[in-house]
């Protein structure tokens, strides 16, 4: 089986990329075509009127000569023809035979000779070729203008001692006509003949004129033509090796938008090795550097900070456990004492034991925090979520039984790797909160599923307008963390209460986050809230490793987390589309 060819559709658009005017290489390989072309068209327009120039001045001195030569033979024809006649009167009959040689004696090829009588033509000649001349063509030459004129004939001396002498030779006007009998162009001038009424026409054909620059210019075209092409294809190498720094700049700069920022710790690239201040690419380089130098310094502040900040709240959570028990302690115990305790004095003592208990609950939820944060391992054994649910959704009916509470479970226990003590806290909070703002006789619904991540994909992340929860179409959504690809599992808890506000979505899992009052049905509960339950469900799913999922609108509200599966021992049950 031959291996598939590489696909075509990619090259081209390779091409038309490198060849875009929005890019620098095809605007300068655009660029580089144009000059060339303009070259081209200039150098060829020079060549072809200086040849043209050059040949016309040829040709034309071509016929000078053909037409000196051609009158001067008419010239001794006659004389001869006068010195030998012995009738006077028939000298100005000229005889046509009388000039056959003076058409062929040293004429080019080609070359058209013609003596006119008045308005008929008597002789006329194309030297190695035949002279058909039709009554156009005979009436046009007739018509054509004088160019010149030569001396008369003057009979020899009638002794005999000065012989027969031809006119000097003189520049001719000349003129361009087209003779369709004749084949095209002619190149034309006309003289008065040596006898009164007589004149002589001489012409040569614009044939070879006009052969010698089609070919001149078809080997331009072949020869700019290939020059464009070795331009284009030289050019565009070239340009594209002179970019070379500058992509490195981009690929650069794509690996840093990348890269996770926003997580505290990262490694930014060593830079660019481009940083020649000499050239316009390495100065963008030296400067691209010196941003990436500026940018991993202040997340190295930013990351210093926060792990002072980090240490500073477990710090001093930690330090804060201990005076708080102490507090508590003293509390109750002042309460049990046996005497008699005034009223205020009583509720006093209570509201320190109330107060304090909640302190602690806020100072072991930031400890916690705390340790999330920086990157303490959880415990990791195989956990059953089944159980788990179970029992935190029996905990949850007992607390809140104006509730109506639905337990949807598969048939197999359902395991993850993880800390089942961290676990069940994110249950409990998240029941707590369905419990808590929701009216009475609302329904919680919590459901465990198993599936995969190809058969259910995640809801994208971080957006408020989002929608993709089942059975809630068009539902505002928010996702925080990166679902596990693969088999995973799914846990669900739904509620029909009022939901949360679109605005709210956003910073739901922020600390010290509460819902608003819409959602506040209990005011007593909601004032004991610290504000970091869900801080502390994102943190804890983070953790192991999943995403959780935020789907609400009016009568109805759907977390969603997302959890590896693990899938050993034997017994678990296979991912099946959710």
């Amino acid at each position: 089986m031959s291996a598939p060819d590489p696909p075509r559709p990619r090259r081209l658009a390779r091409l038309a990329a490198v060849l875009s005017l929005r890019t620098i290489s095809g605007k300068l390989i655009i660029g580089l075509l144009v000059l060339f072309g303009l070259a081209s068209v200039f150098v060829s327009v020079i060549t072809a009127q200086s040849l043209n120039n050059s040949l016309m001045s040829s040709l034309d001195q071509q016929l000078q000569a053909a037409a000196n030569t051609w009158t001067n033979c008419v010239v001794q024809s006659t004389l001869a023809s006068q010195h030998h006649d012995s009738d006077p009167s028939d000298a100005s009959k000229p005889d046509p035979d009388d000039y056959g040689m003076c058409s062929d004696s040293g004429q080019p090829p080609g070359t058209f000779v013609e003596l006119l009588t008045g308005s008929s033509i008597a002789y006329k000649h194309t030297v190695k070729g035949t002279c058909p001349l039709s009554a156009a063509d005979k009436a046009t030459l007739v018509k054509l203008p004088s160019g010149g004129h030569v001396a008369p004939a003057r009979p020899a001396d009638s002794g005999g001692s000065n012989p027969p002498r031809p006119a000097p030779p003189a520049p001719f006007k000349t003129s361009t006509m087209t003779l369709n009998s004749l084949g095209g162009e002619f190149l034309l001038t006309k003289v008065t003949g040596p006898q009164q009424g007589t004149a002589l026409v001489t012409g040569l054909p614009l044939a070879m004129v006009d052969n010698t620059l089609e070919h001149v210019e078809n080997t331009e075209h072949v020869v700019f033509a290939t020059v464009l092409l070795l331009a284009v294809i030289l050019g565009a190498g070239l340009i594209q090796f002179s970019l070379r720094p500058l992509r490195r700049v981009a690929a650069t700069a794509t690996k840093v938008t990348e890269l996770p920022l926003d997580s505290g710790e990262v490694t930014l690239p060593a830079g660019v090795p481009d940083s020649d201040p000499r050239t316009e690419v390495g100065r963008v380089g030296a400067a691209f550097n010196r941003m990436l130098f500026h940018v991993e310094r202040a997340l190295g502040r930013r990351a210093a900070s926060e792990a002072r900040l980090r240490r500073f709240a477990a710090d001093a959570s930690h330090e804060l456990r201990t005076p708080l028990s102490a507090i508590r302690g003293y509390a109750e115990l002042a309460l049990r004492h046996p005497g008699p305790v005034p009223d205020d004095v009583t509720h006093a003592l209570r509201r320190v034991e109330s107060e304090s208990a909640r302190m602690t609950v806020l100072v072991d939820d930031l400890l916690l925090l705390a340790r999330l944060d920086a990157g303490r391992p959880l415990e990791r054994e195989p956990v059953d979520l089944s159980r788990l649910v179970i029992e935190t959704t029996s905990d949850a009916r007992v607390a809140r039984g104006d509730h109506r509470w639905r337990l949807e479970l598969p048939d197999e226990p359902v395991l993850v790797e993880g800390d089942e003590h961290r676990l069940h806290q994110v249950l409990a909070n998240l029941l707590s909160n369905a419990g808590k703002h929701t009216p009475p006789g609302s329904t919680v619904s919590v459901a465990l599923t198993v599936g995969d991540a190809a058969a259910s994909p995640a809801v994208p992340a971080a957006t408020s307008d989002a929608s993709s929860a089942p059975g809630a179409p068009g539902a505002p959504a928010v996702q925080r963390g990166v679902a596990p690809p693969g088999p995973r599992v799914e846990l669900s808890i739904t509620d029909d209460g009022p939901g949360i506000s679109a605005e709210l979505l956003p910073e739901l899992f922020e600390r010290f986050t509460r819902g608003e009052a819409g959602r506040a049905r209990d005011a007593s509960a909601a004032g004991k809230s610290t504000g970091l339950g869900l801080a502390i469900v994102d943190a804890v799913v983070a953790a192991h490793g999943g995403a959780i999922v935020v789907t609400s609108h009016p009568g109805m509200t759907r977390f969603a987390i997302l959890l590896p599966l693990l899938r050993e021992p034997a017994g678990q049950p296979q991912a099946a589309p959710v």
